[in-house]
């Protein structure tokens, strides 16, 4: 399996994006050496790629296959794309709060800590649907780990597409998200136009 190991702080730099939405603290000091040269067309609409890959921590392949499908659904793809992006269920566990960075929850779902529907479920790309409960097993409830992280995502803002007990672990899918409660900084737009030529 392929595993993307940039680091975390030195690729937020350079694609100009904040870390907090990986759910990262931590800040670089250190500043961007860019030279004050005009960027293209087309390299706008990579970084914007590269950002939402980055975000959602999926390589190129899948993120084809989700534009692919993005475009046979109704409605615009790029907002069909973003919003397939967010029903995957690591990044619907970390909007839940039940792991600090996205790389932490898709760890917990390769882990087997994670029941859908009373199943289990090990697929960090599995795609959520609206009435799902998903919830951790009954046998990680106990660790420590689950208590260090809603000691950190406690006051972390769970978005009003999802409905979350944190204190039995657990959550529901109320409806589909929309693009407007989709808070990442993408501008899904360019990312159309790369793949359209």
């Amino acid at each position: 399996m392929a595993v993307d190991r940039v680091p975390v702080l030195k690729r937020c730099r350079s694609l100009g994006l904040d870390p907090v939405y990986l759910g990262i603290d931590k800040k670089s000091n250190r500043e961007l050496k860019r030279a004050n040269r005009k960027v293209s067309e087309y390299g706008m609409q990579l970084r914007e790629k590269q950002k939402a890959k980055f975000i959602y921590g999926v390589l190129e392949k899948p993120f084809r296959n989700y534009y692919a499908k993005a475009e046979k659904m109704e409605g615009q793809a790029g907002e069909n794309l973003m919003i397939l992006l967010e029903r995957r269920l690591d990044n619907v566990i970390f909007r839940m709060g039940f792991g600090r960075t996205r790389r932490e929850t898709r760890q917990i779902v390769d882990h087997k800590h994670i029941l859908v529907n009373g199943r289990c479920v090990n697929i960090p790309s599995y795609l959520v649907k609206a009435g799902d409960v998903i919830e951790v097993k009954e046998k990680a409830k106990s660790s420590q780990r689950y208590k260090d992280v809603l000691e950190v995502t406690g006051g972390r803002m769970v978005p009003a597409w999802l409905e979350v007990d944190q204190e039995n672990l657990r959550g529901t899918v109320k409806e589909m998200p929309t693009r407007e409660e989709i808070d990442v900084p993408v501008n899904e737009m360019l990312i159309v136009e790369l793949y359209s030529k």
